[in-house]
């Protein structure tokens, strides 16, 4: 698949790695809250090659989640059409995961799998709905499914009210057979541009609800920008028409965010002030003053002491 894919992919769980849990909640039928910790793990593993250079694999996703039981996860994005190559290729990773945090105990190996899943951004009349390992041994045979979530199943409805919002950047894949109409229709290209219009101003629903934070909006915007200009290359008015949109949706948001660290910094600014004025007057104590200015005692204790030197 594209780099730029795996890119977008990558960046949006380790720059805003709580937007995973929902995904794997929905995946995995799990339950967590959302406050879970999150540890990341190295996603380059080499394989063991007989009589040949040992082969570096790149893992999309390695990561456990802290929950009652910590759980390890295993979670790759995939764009191409299924040929049996990804499975293959998962397994090599679920191995070499195991493998890198087996236990030899009085010589016994423990090696445990991640649970592990595909997103698959384009679905394809071949794409299952689930991927499946067959392990043979001596012991006997351990089989167990790999999920499969199929990114364009999910409609924008079912992505917010899911919380399903690490699809957003991937949201243009459920348009890509529209994209020769979109290109030569303006009125459906507009119509395309207002479902975009409507992804920003819900994710700014979400962020003035204290769902999301401001940087983990500017990234799902940045991010599904840079995936419309990606995979609407050869379609310019598609590209211009809801990439430009993500790009002044960005500048908007840096300039806001500026403009409320400004008033936050005048606000904090005027507390400051109001305590240095009052200290001079010298007929209030310390706790009085913190108070009254709205600052903590240590901030008058701090600015008490300036004043001094």
């Amino acid at each position: 698949m594209a780099n730029i894919y795996d890119g977008a992919f990558r960046t949006i769980l380790n720059d805003c790695r709580k937007l995973i849990i929902p995904v794997i909640n929905e995946i995995f039928g799990e339950a967590y809250t959302g406050e879970e910790e999150i540890r990341f793990f190295p996603n380059e593993h080499f394989l063991d090659q007989q009589d040949e250079a040992d082969k570096e694999r790149i893992t999309d996703t390695n990561f456990t989640v802290f929950g009652k039981i910590p759980k390890k996860y295993h979670v790759e994005c995939e764009s191409s059409l299924p040929d049996g190559r990804i499975t293959i290729r998962l397994f090599e990773y679920d191995a070499q995961i195991g493998l890198d945090e087996g236990k030899v105990t009085e010589e016994t190996l423990t090696v445990t799998f991640p649970n592990t899943a595909v997103l698959y951004l384009r679905t394809y009349q071949k794409t299952p709905d689930k991927m499946k390992y067959v392990i043979v041994t001596p012991g006997g045979t351990v089989q167990y499914d790999v999920p499969i979530m199929k990114v364009q199943a999910y409609s924008l409805d079912d992505i917010f009210e899911k919380g399903l919002l690490m699809l957003i950047p991937f949201y243009i894949f459920s348009h890509e057979k529209g994209f020769p109409e979109y290109n030569s229709n303006e009125q459906k290209l507009a119509e395309l541009k207002a479902e975009y219009q409507k992804i920003l101003e819900r994710l700014d629903e979400l962020e003035q609800q204290g769902v999301i934070g401001a940087f983990d909006k500017r990234t799902i915007i940045e991010l599904s920008g840079d995936v419309v200009k990606e995979i609407a290359q050869k379609y310019e008015n598609v590209q211009k028409g809801v990439g430009d949109m993500m790009s002044g949706a960005l500048i908007e948001t840096s300039a806001r965010t500026i403009l409320n660290q400004g008033i936050k910094q005048g606000i904090s600014e005027t507390k400051k002030q109001t305590a240095l004025r009052m200290l001079k007057m010298g007929k209030l104590t310390i706790e009085e003053i913190a108070e009254c200015s709205e600052l903590s005692v240590a901030e008058v204790e701090q600015l008490a002491g300036l004043q001094t030197v």
